[in-house]
């Protein structure tokens, strides 16, 4: 409850912020960013910045994490512990169905974020300032029903930018980075965007 409650939090600060710099899609996910390219909504180019924009920010985000932390890392003994504050693992290690998990989650907040700002209100328009907080609820939805397989990065800049924290950071005792599961919580995200787009958009065609 703690965990999907604070990212539940930090993500309607993320696209207040987003959109507060000038980003009116508050584009905080590579996964929606990559769906809105598959539909022609973005260049390829956009599409590069985005992902890079959100992969290095989520980089800069866990080494920010790491040092509001610093004293804790060598007096925390399980190394399982320190890699989660980073980033996500299964709760049980089975690949095709962790993959099949941040799919069906992902397509899940890609739908739902799709409603939101499409057709969530008669006049297909909301009050202003209430998106963030209705994207903050899915996702607070989505980690509280499904986020006990895989600890649901639905992000892959979530997951990958800080992994890449806890390889290069000097973390005291801290234990292997797991790269062997590193690209489950990467590329289903991206599948799963992938089909919600289309199914998106083939369901309001």
């Amino acid at each position: 409850m703690a965990i999907t409650t604070g990212w539940f939090v930090a993500v309607v600060i993320g696209v207040f912020v987003a959109q507060s710099l000038g980003s009116p899609n508050a584009d905080i996910n590579p996964a929606i960013s990559f769906s809105k390219f598959c539909l022609h909504q973005y260049s390829f180019a956009q599409t590069c910045i985005f992902m890079l924009s959100q992969l290095s920010g989520a980089f800069l985000g866990a080494i920010g994490v790491w040092l509001a932390y610093l004293p804790h890392w060598g007096v925390t003994p399980d190394v399982d512990h320190k890699l989660m504050v980073f980033c996500t693992k299964p709760a049980i290690r089975a690949y095709p169905y962790n993959f099949l998990c941040e799919m069906i989650a992902t397509a899940i907040l890609i739908i739902g974020v799709a409603a939101i700002f499409g057709k969530a209100t008669p006049n297909g328009s909301l009050a202003p300032g209430i998106g963030p907080y209705l994207v903050g609820v899915l996702v607070w939805g989505i980690g509280l029903s499904l986020g006990g397989p895989t600890g649901y990065a639905i992000n892959p800049a979530r997951d990958l930018g800080p992994r890449l924290a806890h390889a290069l950071l000097p973390i005291a005792g801290k234990g292997s980075s797991e790269w062997s599961y590193a690209w489950v919580p990467v590329f289903g995200p991206f599948l799963g965007g992938i089909i919600a787009a289309f199914l998106w958009s083939f369901m309001t065609s």
